[in-house]
């Protein structure tokens, strides 16, 4: 399956993305990429894309990522809601499952004799 999303490129501290169409079992870093879009230099808030080729490669199939969905849909390119492209930090720390405890063992327990004299020091 195809997939239309963002590529890294550029130095520590300067990103800028290549917009690609990938085959999705391909890793981020691979130059395998069936064809370049554009680029998107976030520093500059600059989204070159060439939308005629967008908009045949959606209705082929591919794909795009959340991050490239909600810029498309930025542009006016696709119509559409933006998508969560991140789990929201809840309020609250997620609580971890408990074990289950093993059950005690059955021991008498010794209750104190009520005969029996109080200690004193």
């Amino acid at each position: 399956m195809l997939s239309i999303r963002l590529q890294r490129t550029g130095r520590i501290n300067d990103p800028s993305y290549r917009v690609v169409v990938i085959n999705r079992t391909e890793g981020p870093k691979s130059n395998k990429y069936v064809e370049r879009l554009g680029a998107f230099k976030p520093k500059m808030k600059q989204f070159d894309i060439d939308t005629e080729r967008v908009k045949y490669w959606l209705s082929v199939g591919a794909q795009p990522t959340p991050t490239v969905h909600n810029k498309l849909v930025d542009l006016k390119i696709i119509s559409g809601q933006k998508i969560i492209s991140y789990p929201k930090k809840s309020d609250k720390p997620a609580e971890a499952p408990k074990a289950a405890a093993p059950a005690p063992a059955e021991t008498p327990v010794e209750t104190p004799a009520e005969d029996a004299a109080p200690v004193t020091e």
